[in-house]
């Protein structure tokens, strides 16, 4: 299959949020021989080098066929390195300023060194236990967790290819991206990752991303409009609108009162989920559990909700039997945009005991829906943002070292492509995306994966 040498963006449905990858510049100037500008690293992505958020992605790519390393090394250069990020070293820059600077410095790409094939596997060793390829490969992603990659000695990232069959249905092989958080946000990176893939059905074309569709208005304003005729329409438009605006900015205000209080003494419980101080230095080990995204619809559809609030109230219910059953143990043993834009939405997860599962899924609809008559995103990127540039990388490592641990989990949700999709040919049974070296556990919800880092020490 051929790939464009302009790797443009995802074949959008009406509108995104996830912006096309843009590298035509780029590359017109590699093409006409100019000298390329070597850039400042920004303020954001040198936060990902404090020494206590230095943050990787992980992206586990399960393949249905075995993965060939010499088709995966063709491809690379006319895709994923068409992106300047991928084929730069991060260099100090010398002399100057108190706090470190780094700079992208564009370099040759040698492939040996990103793309990581292991000696032969024996297969044998996993023959009819599918659960012992899976377990294999959960080791070697958590020994990945110890090692770093030196930027100024290549770009930060690498390919892990495993043709090891798991358990997941149809896995035949899996593929584990580690992608350093300074190259982007989980946002661009999966849209760079997905514009590299094709439809099995058109290898020539793009992924399709679905997209919310907007409501047609209903209900109080259209009826008053029929009845009130335009004046009434208007002044029924406008009683809307300042009744918006105003639960907007109640919400709002206690909102970011909310994170600013987390920020100063504001803390979670005390649970097993909750890791120690330093925890962000301690090896990580990834589990992933695929789930029928018809079940999730079908749970959707008849709550009039969103698949996001399903996947929240189904990871509170396992939350809270997890720690019911961990606290229960413990009382018998008495003798728990390119680039990197990243706003903090503070959840409250309430664990308990439900008799109605639903009634999860109901509260984090409640939640979830009163979180989206909030700008909380937008003012929490804003002040940390503010003070990263008023007071440098280190005061908002500070900041947003001193949030997360407060915190017990992250949670974000990734939309996925309508299509089955390929990697350079390879058919893909799933893609379960997180990361490691932040101080808390990490879930991320992704079509029908949900993957999760922590800690075994903790958990032990």
């Amino acid at each position: 299959m051929d790939y464009p040498k302009e790797i443009g963006g995802l074949r959008w449905r009406k509108t995104s949020s996830l912006k096309p990858i843009n590298v035509g510049e780029a590359n017109a100037r590699k093409e006409r021989g100019e000298e390329e500008e070597e850039e400042l690293l920004s303020p954001a992505a040198r936060l990902f080098h404090e020494p206590n958020f230095n943050v990787y992605i992980i992206a586990i790519l399960g393949c249905k066929t075995r993965i060939d390393p010499d088709l995966v090394r063709a491809k690379l250069p006319h895709t994923l390195l068409k992106h300047p990020r991928f084929s730069s070293l991060q260099v100090p820059v010398e002399g100057g300023k108190e706090e470190k600077q780094l700079k992208w410095v564009p370099s040759a790409v040698n492939l040996d060194n990103h793309v990581i094939v292991p000696p032969e596997i024996d297969q044998s060793t996993f023959a009819g236990d599918a659960d012992a390829g899976k377990k294999f490969v959960e080791d070697y992603i958590s020994d990945l967790t110890k090692t770093k990659i030196d930027g100024s000695k290549q770009p930060l990232w690498d390919l892990h290819l495993l043709n090891v069959r798991t358990s997941e249905p149809d896995a035949e092989a899996v593929g584990v991206f580690r992608i350093h958080h300074s190259l982007g946000d989980g946002v661009s990176l999966t849209s760079l990752l997905l514009a590299c893939t094709r439809q099995i059905a058109d290898p020539d074309a793009l992924p399709t991303i679905p997209t919310p569709r907007k409501k047609k208005e209903e209900g109080l304003l259209a009826g008053r409009g029929r009845n009130g005729g335009v004046l009434g329409r208007g002044f029924w438009r406008a009683v809307v609108a300042v009744w918006t605006a105003a639960v907007l900015m109640w919400n709002t205000a206690v909102d970011v009162a909310a994170f600013l209080l987390t920020a100063i003494w504001v803390e979670d419980t005390k649970t097993p989920l909750k890791g120690p101080h330093g925890v962000e230095f301690l090896p990580r080990r990834f589990v992933w559990k695929s789930m029928s995204l018809d079940d999730f619809k079908l749970v959707k559809n008849a709550m009039n909700a969103t698949i996001n609030d399903v996947a929240l109230g189904a990871t509170q219910a396992g939350l809270s039997r997890y720690l019911n059953r961990k606290l229960d143990m413990m009382e018998k043993d008495t003798e728990v945009k390119w680039g990197n834009w990243i706003g903090f939405i503070l959840l409250p997860f309430t664990i308990g005991i439900r008799d109605d599962p639903l009634d999860y899924v109901r509260q984090a609809k409640a939640v979830v829906d009163r979180k989206k008559r909030s700008l909380e995103a937008l003012f929490t990127f804003s002040i940390a943002e503010f003070v990263l540039k008023l007071f440098g990388t280190r005061r908002s490592n500070a900041l947003s070292h001193r949030i997360i641990t407060r915190t017990t989990l992250c949670f974000t949700n990734l939309v996925g492509p309508l299509e089955e999709i390929g990697y350079y040919g390879h058919p893909l049974a799933f893609l379960a995306p997180s990361s490691f070296n932040q101080p808390h556990v990490s879930f991320v919800a992704r079509k029908n994966q949900i993957p999760a880092s922590y800690s075994p020490s903790i958990d032990r």
